[in-house]
């Protein structure tokens, strides 16, 4: 397939993120948007561009998986908040390649906290439908995924590694996604006993982003620790879309290590903050940070900032910019994942051009 060749690309989902993609899509130079699944009744049969808030683009959107296999698309992109497991193997079976930002980076955390119907464990199932149809999985996003892909490329010039860190320290009150904070506790009485084991449940896909560097930098773990701090709301906070009453759940600290020898080696950390009235609370850096222990060592912010003119009192701005980077480097990646030999993929897999952006020219 060749670069002026459009892949044929196939969206789910139309919520923050995949409303975001649509127009992304379309103005990506390797994409064709060739059609949109819905889980909602009201958006099927309309045009997507009305969904989203653009101008109509002539794609319809459809509600079932035979839908999506019949238009043959070379690639499904899935962005709902959560994995269609049953959507994604009828997919692959068919032969189409799925590229998702719904909490896949090696399977560790699916097969850990949602065993499949069968009793099988869902990376074995989702591998099979990848041999039967000979098709190619990946998932990713900013973090986990580029984020640790950025660590481990920073520690390209360091010899001698002792501890290698990659940490979000993000205000998440952006990220307007009821079911996601629901499931991890947020608005929850910060004492409730229930709260440590959600939090572990709902963000053990950054353990698997752990076992992605260890893969990289050839470690092999004793275990991924689990590890927490929570921060309570020292008021009533109303964010408009979602509410956290006093003492609830605000804010919190979340540590994924990867041990070796009793030993952490390699560690995903999340510093989140829905709001800065919390106790504790942390000093967000609004980054992504590296810090890698070694001869020499690193510490470095890759920073975000919006294009030039963009308004950032609008909270809809802000959102866009999280939505972006979440979801761009699955698309940055659609070309090399469609050039790549079937089966489960990780970013340890792709080559360089897989995680490079394009220009506007």
């Amino acid at each position: 397939m060749t670069t002026s060749t459009p892949i044929r690309v196939f969206q789910v989902a139309t919520g923050n993120l995949g409303t975001e993609m649509i127009g992304r899509i379309r103005s990506h130079p390797d994409l064709e948007l060739v059609g949109l699944h819905c889980y909602t009744a009201e958006k099927i049969g309309r045009d997507v561009g009305e969904i989203v808030g653009l101008e109509p683009i002539g794609v319809i959107a459809t509600g079932s998986v035979d839908e999506i296999i019949a238009a043959r698309p070379d690639v499904l992109t899935f962005h709902g908040v959560f994995p269609d497991e049953g959507l994604y193997v009828a997919v692959l079976e068919a032969g189409i390649d799925v590229v998702t930002t719904a909490d896949w980076i090696t399977g560790f955390h699916r097969d850990t906290n949602h065993p499949h119907a069968s009793g099988r464990k869902v990376s074995e199932v989702i591998a099979d439908a990848c041999r039967q149809g000979g098709s190619t999985f990946y998932g990713t996003g900013m973090n986990p995924g580029a984020c640790q892909i950025i660590g481990v490329v920073q520690s390209m010039d360091v010899a001698d590694i002792e501890n290698v860190t990659v940490t979000e320290s993000v205000d998440v009150s952006c990220h307007h996604s009821v079911d996601t904070w629901k499931a991890v506790g947020y608005g929850r009485p910060v004492d409730d006993p229930s709260i440590p084991e959600s939090l572990r449940k709902y963000t053990e896909v950054f353990a698997d982003s752990v076992y992605l560097m260890a893969d990289c930098f050839d470690l092999e773990l004793d275990e991924v620790a689990f590890s927490y701090e929570l921060g309570a709301c020292t008021k009533d906070i109303d964010l408009g879309w979602y509410t956290l009453p006093q003492g609830s759940l605000g804010g919190s600290y979340i540590k994924y290590q990867g041990m070796i020898d009793g030993v952490a080696r390699v560690e995903s950390h999340l510093e989140w903050q829905m709001t800065p009235y919390t106790d504790p609370s942390w000093d967000i850096k609004g980054c992504y940070i590296t810090h890698i222990t070694g001869d020499p060592s690193v510490y470095s912010k890759h920073m975000i900032f919006p294009k030039a003119g963009v308004d950032l009192s609008n909270p809809d701005s802000f959102a866009s910019i999280g939505m972006t980077v979440t979801g761009l480097p699955a698309l940055n990646s659609i070309r090399s994942v469609v050039a790549a030999p079937p089966g489960i993929l990780t970013s340890a897999d792709l080559p360089l051009r897989g995680f490079a952006g394009r220009f506007k020219l």
